[in-house]
């Protein structure tokens, strides 16, 4: 009862400390990746840049079973990366420990928002959404993993064999890189949680299936499009890409269809005056 009677500060002073142990939990999370730092580039972030990569090995063993000669199974890559400032290398490693401190600790992040929202909803309401965590951690680091093993070795591929000119070499900087591989990682990511986002904007009334269904050829071209800008500029990386962001784009669909019949459930269900 005095949850519902706080004021509009004390809501706003909720929502602070909720926040604070959000950020606390990333950086406790981010201090002890930048510990680790070492390990984290060479096996994580830099892991791309190898060939025994295991997306290039399964690239090389499906198109040599299938009797062709694949580029996959001589990669040799350049793996030196350039910093062209002093502080580069300190500023990139607290910036991508900062960004796996926040995909690390994306659970605890939902949970906190969790804890802020729930006194607002109904018993009910509550116990319709106790899988909300575990769905949306598990859409995200879906993303993470699909991004990580099919997106990423694609576009290093392509960026690292892409040239106009012999003459022109190859020199990527540390920063433009590591930015490729967290802007994809978090990107694709986000892309995955399109089915809670429509759920939410179902509860409130916001979309409909209806809506979805008119308006799913402009999502198609969307999808298209921003597939575009997080993957090499090829036809295959983009469809590979565009192919589960549409398959989660029907989900969403079918989520709003759920939503709405279980509000329509509930109208009927309760007592008329």
């Amino acid at each position: 009862m005095a949850e519902k009677e706080m004021s509009f500060l004390d809501h706003l002073e909720e929502l602070r400390w909720h926040l604070v142990r959000s950020f606390t939990a990333i950086f406790i999370i981010a201090i002890v990746i930048f510990a680790n730092i070492n390990f984290v580039f060479n096996e994580i972030l830099l892991a791309h840049l190898k060939p025994d990569f295991a997306t290039y090995q399964f690239f090389c063993k499906v198109f040599s079973s299938i009797g062709i000669d694949s580029s996959f199974c001589t990669i040799n890559f350049k793996q030196t990366l350039q910093a062209l400032n002093p502080t580069q290398q300190l500023m990139t490693g607290i910036w991508s420990s900062l960004i796996l401190g926040f995909v690390v600790a994306f659970p605890y992040i939902l949970w906190e928002f969790w804890r802020f929202i729930a006194p607002g909803l109904h018993e009910s309401e509550k116990k319709k959404s106790k899988g909300f965590i575990f769905t949306s951690s598990f859409l995200f680091f879906l993303g993470i993993l699909f991004s990580y093993y099919v997106i990423l070795p694609m576009s290093v591929y392509f960026f690292y064999n892409f040239e106009i000119s012999d003459a022109i070499q190859n020199n990527f900087k540390l920063e433009a890189y590591i930015s490729l591989i967290t802007n994809t990682l978090l990107g694709v990511a986000i892309f995955f949680e399109l089915p809670v986002v429509i759920f939410f904007l179902s509860k409130i009334g916001l979309i409909t299936p209806e809506f979805l269904r008119k308006y799913r050829k402009h999502a198609l071209v969307i999808v298209l499009v921003l597939s575009a800008i997080i993957t090499p500029p090829d036809v295959a990386s983009q469809v590979i890409v565009s192919v589960p962001i549409m398959i989660l784009y029907e989900m969403s669909i079918y989520v709003s269809k759920f939503v709405i019949k279980q509000q329509q459930k509930n109208v009927t269900k309760s007592p008329r005056v």
